[in-house]
């Protein structure tokens, strides 16, 4: 596996694998490597002849008080993961490389990203919408992998792909979980003991939500309700967000139909932790069944 930091290094080798014809994969991380991103390594090895891992903690996304200083960096360690999975590339460049001196341009997506994520951090999804934008300009994939744990960030890639005519296929991948039913995140490590074995309350919250709309509950605040009843059973928990929107537009819904997604983030302490769930309602005469 070779390592560069070089911004016109990384366009010259993507360049000649394309002239070559090879299909090339792409999973853009910040680092901290999990069973999460090894996952997404595994689905990119098995669809492309060759994969590019990024590891860049990208300063534009977090506020200002955020923790972006603080922010888990272990490259020697996610080097050793990303070899062992088979990665052809980790592409790991500077703040510097990627944000020159003159920089001035930022990629801004309207609507979608506007609720829950980006109502809470508002500047989040500019920056992640510039350096996604930045990062398939220096690589050119022909598909690139995301976690569906960040669903909304998810949905901002896709409308920024449709929308901008980027050539690049979106590959949302499954949820990476704890046996306890926590999402993995690199986030997880800053949770103190008490609050590690409150935290699967929101994934519990999640699921009282889709058992809910499997049984039949077509009212979306009454499901909503049901998410809070659940997450009011601990108390260390500080609610942003629980949500049961549009899959597509990320809207609130008054009634479900269809496929929906329940969305939620809540504090412990300093620790912020996002989940969501995939639900597809019960049809006349058909079963429901969600993912």
């Amino acid at each position: 596996m070779r390592i560069i930091r070089s911004v016109s290094v990384m366009k010259a080798y993507s360049n000649a694998l394309l002239r070559e014809g090879v299909r090339l994969g792409f999973v853009p991380t910040m680092g901290a490597l999990h069973q999460g991103h090894r996952t997404l390594i595994r689905t990119a090895r098995s669809a492309c002849q060759a994969v590019v891992v990024s590891v860049f903690v990208n300063p534009t996304q977090f506020g200002p008080h955020e923790d972006f200083s603080r922010y888990p960096r272990q490259l020697k360690q996610d080097a050793m993961m990303c070899r062992k999975e088979g990665a052809d590339v980790l592409f790991a460049p500077s703040p510097e490389a990627m944000y020159p001196p003159g920089f001035q341009t930022t990629v801004s997506v309207q609507g979608v990203s506007q609720r829950w994520e980006g109502a809470h951090r508002p500047t989040h999804f500019g920056g992640v919408a510039t350096v996604v934008t930045k990062l398939l300009n220096i690589v050119r994939p022909h598909m690139a992998f995301f976690g569906q744990k960040d669903y909304q960030q998810v949905a901002v890639v896709r409308q920024l792909i449709a929308d901008l005519n980027v050539g690049t296929a979106i590959v949302p991948c499954p949820t990476v979980r704890e046996p306890d039913g926590l999402a993995i995140s690199s986030r997880n490590v800053y949770l103190t003991i008490a609050q590690r074995r409150a935290a699967p309350i929101l994934y519990q919250a999640l699921r009282a939500g889709e058992t809910a709309i499997l049984k039949g509950s077509k009212d979306a605040g009454r499901i909503r309700r049901t998410m809070l009843m659940k997450l009011a059973e601990e108390p260390l928990v500080q609610v942003e967000y629980m949500s049961v929107c549009d899959p597509d537009s990320l809207t609130p819904l008054t009634r479900i139909k269809g496929r929906v997604v329940l969305l939620g983030a809540i504090r412990l302490g300093q620790v912020r932790l996002i989940d969501n769930l995939l639900v597809k309602a019960k049809t006349k005469g058909r079963g429901a069944k969600s993912r």
